[in-house]
């Protein structure tokens, strides 16, 4: 059979059996004489001057592209045969095409023996198309992400063509796995893991910053939580093995599961991808029971080995002020050195001062270990600092739990303590100057004209006393309490050494925002401790009278004596000269030291509630539920609602005028 010239330019006939053996070689990317590569379309076309009809012509065009993709396949595989730089997958999958071209070759041979024995013929449907997805400059994860793409396919032979080329070319991945897994090991020499390794880091930062996930090497048909998980394997392996130095099995405490994880080993390496759309329940399941095991078997370590709660539990009792007992009887011992200045301490003295007041109370029981980390430690020095500005108690951690306190945690400690340790000394003085009152309003009964001093000295100190305790009792138990349980559910309730790093810096960054402590209420922590600054000064102040007043009360005692002996004598009790002078003293101390006292008692007194009242202002504006409602616990009888207008209106309508409401648009 032949063709005529039916078609315009055309001044040749063509057979049948010569188009079917020029159509195979062009299968095989070979050009005919009838049959040549147009440069300019890039396509295989039959020459235009031969007598073809357009049916006839289209079925041929449509056949050629098969050859123009074997052209194409054939070309890639040519260009990238042995670059190493395609990395393992990369390789993998020039194996892989390889091997289809090998399929393909086969089809061929059927097809020639078919036209050599006549029975072959043009079929105008059943064409297969074998296109390459885009892969230039992409290997590893990146090279599977692109094959897996082609997933998305209607035609279920397609897809099953790419399911069975993405299995044989994920197979170095599997590999990689199966050791990061297992052994920890990455075997990963071009950088085709999505688990990328710092080799310079060290071995105290290895939690955080040694290894981490390549997102661009992450398979797509592997989800980021899933990725996470195999991360976070790899990494507890190499954590064990290497910052807690521990050798023995790390999935030996459960022989079922470990005896399943080796059956799945192999299965879930033949099924990385074979599952129903790619990372299936298999690989599931098997990242699953290898991450519960290792993350089991590394909290363990960290709590018997490494006394994690232990330590846990001593920053809580020592740093954050836990230890009632030991705590008092520390600021009791140091009292006399911390009120000096600063730059009088010596180290020595004050470690010696902690020695002592852990033997004399409950922490000579605690662990010798926990003691041993607990020290003294003096802050920066600046100008007029006293060694309350200054002294911290300190706890040294190093070792694996340094991961979880990490220097920024024990920083923030220090910060913590700081607040603590100023809070609890204005209790302590404020204490003390109640003492004081108590003993001076027995002993100064003799002299009627301090008692109004005593009285103005008493309402203030009572004042300061009412707001120091209920601060306390706020940080105590609305802060260190509350957060304390939420951090030990969750230590509790923690599957991986992650989840206890996220606890414990939730922990701290509660407590830091409800001390005040963060960069938002840096207004309100000045305003507190302008506060504090003022009960030091009424401190002084009282101190300050009472010396004068007993050294007046002493003067009167010793002159009275001494005018009984001189009458017991037969002399005069007093004579003009020590009227006199008795009447110089007592004059300086009524009409001078008892009327400063009282304008500086009044200048303290109203310095204070503005200060107090402004920190209330404050408090019924911030964010935090608890904070505002401190508020009412500060002001309970209404004094400063009185005084202040603005803080009469109620919390909640004051807080919201704070949030803006948005307009809706008009309909």
């Amino acid at each position: 059979m032949s063709y005529g010239n039916d078609t315009q330019n055309t001044s040749y006939e063509v057979s049948e059996a010569t188009l079917l053996r020029e159509i195979i070689y062009i299968f095989q990317g070979i050009e005919g004489k009838v049959i040549k590569l147009d440069q300019s379309d890039d396509a295989y076309r039959i020459d235009s001057k031969l007598g073809v009809p357009r049916a006839v012509r289209d079925i041929v065009n449509k056949l050629a592209e098969l050859g123009w993709l074997f052209r194409k396949i054939r070309k890639y595989l040519d260009a990238h045969a042995g670059d190493k730089a395609m990395g393992l997958v990369g390789q993998s999958f020039c194996a892989a095409l390889q091997q289809e071209l090998t399929e393909y070759y086969r089809l061929l041979a059927v097809l020639e023996g078919q036209h050599q024995a006549g029975d072959a013929g043009f079929v105008g449907e059943g064409q297969v198309k074998f296109d390459p997805p885009p892969t230039d400059g992409k290997k590893g994860g990146a090279l599977l992400s692109a094959l897996h793409s082609n997933m998305q396919h209607g035609d279920p032979f397609v897809k099953s063509l790419v399911r069975h080329t993405l299995n044989l070319v994920a197979r170095p991945i599997r590999v990689i796995l199966d050791r990061w897994i297992y052994e920890g090991e990455l075997d990963d020499l071009y950088n085709e893991f999505f688990v990328a390794v710092d080799y310079d880091t060290k071995d105290d930062r290895l939690w955080y910053e040694k290894y981490s996930i390549r997102k661009p090497m992450l398979p797509s048909f592997i989800s980021m939580e899933l990725g996470t998980k195999i991360l976070n394997i790899g990494k507890s392996i190499n954590f064990i093995r290497r910052v807690c130095q521990d050798r023995s099995p790390i999935r030996g405490g459960d022989e079922k599961a470990l005896e399943y994880n080796r059956s799945q080993e192999a299965s879930a390496a033949a099924q990385l991808t074979a599952d129903e759309e790619f990372g299936g329940t298999a690989l599931q399941e098997t990242v699953d029971t290898a991450y519960r095991l290792t993350s089991k078997r590394l909290l363990e370590i960290f709590f018997s080995k490494y006394k994690f709660l232990d330590h846990l539990r001593a920053l809580r009792l020592y740093l954050l002020l836990g230890q009632g007992d030991f705590i008092r009887h520390l600021m009791d011992l140091l009292e006399p050195d911390l009120a000096k200045a600063a730059s009088t301490l010596y180290m020595h003295n004050l470690t010696g001062v902690l020695e002592t007041a852990i033997r004399a109370t409950n922490a000579q029981y605690a662990d010798p270990e926990i003691i041993e980390r607990l020290d003294c430690r003096l802050l920066e020095v600046s100008p007029g600092d006293t060694g309350w500005d200054v002294f911290s108690l300190d706890y040294h951690v190093d070792g694996p739990i340094s991961t979880v306190f990490t220097p920024e945690c024990m920083i923030h400690y220090l910060r913590i303590f700081n607040f603590l340790w100023r809070a609890k000394r204005m209790e302590y003085c404020l204490t003390e100057m109640w003492k004081q009152q108590m003993t001076n309003r027995r002993m100064l009964k003799s002299l009627p004209e301090v008692s109004p001093i005593l009285h103005m000295c008493h309402m203030l100190g009572t004042e300061m006393l009412h707001f120091i305790h209920q601060m306390q009792y706020y940080i105590t138990f609305e802060v260190l309490e509350c957060c304390w349980a939420d951090l030990k559910k969750q230590v509790a309730e923690a599957s991986d050494l992650d989840h206890i790093i996220a606890a414990h810096e939730t922990f701290l960054d509660q407590v830091l925002n409800r001390c005040l402590l963060d960069a938002e209420s840096r207004k309100m922590l000045t305003q507190l401790r302008t506060i504090f600054d003022l009960i030091i000064q009424f401190q002084n102040a009282q101190e300050s009278f009472f010396s004068a007043a007993t050294t007046e009360l002493q003067s009167r005692q010793r002159l009275g004596k001494a005018v009984e002996q001189r009458t017991d004598e037969g002399e005069w009790g007093m004579t003009d000269w020590d009227e006199e002078e008795e009447r110089k003293r007592s004059v300086k101390f009524v009409d001078n030291v008892i009327p400063d006292t009282r304008a500086q008692l009044k200048v303290l007194s109203k310095s204070y509630q503005d200060m107090v009242q402004q920190f209330l202002m404050m408090l019924t504006s911030h964010q935090d539920v608890s904070l505002r409602f401190l508020s009412f616990r500060l002001d309970f009888n209404e004094h400063y609602k009185q005084r202040e207008p603005k803080l009469r209106s109620p919390l909640t309508h004051r807080f919201s005028k704070r949030v803006k409401t948005p307009i809706p648009p008009p309909m």
